[in-house]
């Protein structure tokens, strides 16, 4: 299994907001491309900070082959309709895992 970690730190003044976009439409969207299996979706509660809040959502796919396929075909796309929906807000850092 391949797991695909995203974690995005975002400012608090606009945490529902993103929020309820990732659950609407971001995280759906990703999920419709068929590449990955399921998703979770957490809160990091380690994260101290005044301004930002930090969130993790992870994808799982059964093949490095499907996700070079989502890298090549469909990432670009989800990554900048987030910046550009929430631009200098968030930070964004990515993780790729393999079970073993």
């Amino acid at each position: 299994m391949i797991l695909y970690n995203v974690t995005i730190g975002i400012d608090k003044e606009i945490e529902l907001e993103w929020v309820d976009w990732m659950k609407a439409e971001h995280i759906p969207e990703i999920l419709n491309t068929g590449i990955f299996l399921h998703h979770k979706f957490y809160k990091v509660l380690s994260h101290d900070d005044e301004t930002s809040v930090s969130y993790c959502i992870q994808y799982f796919t059964d093949s490095i082959e499907k996700f070079n396929l989502y890298l090549k075909d469909h990432a670009p796309t989800f990554v900048e309709k987030h910046r550009v929906r929430f631009k200098d807000r968030h930070v964004a850092f990515r993780t790729l895992l393999e079970e073993v």
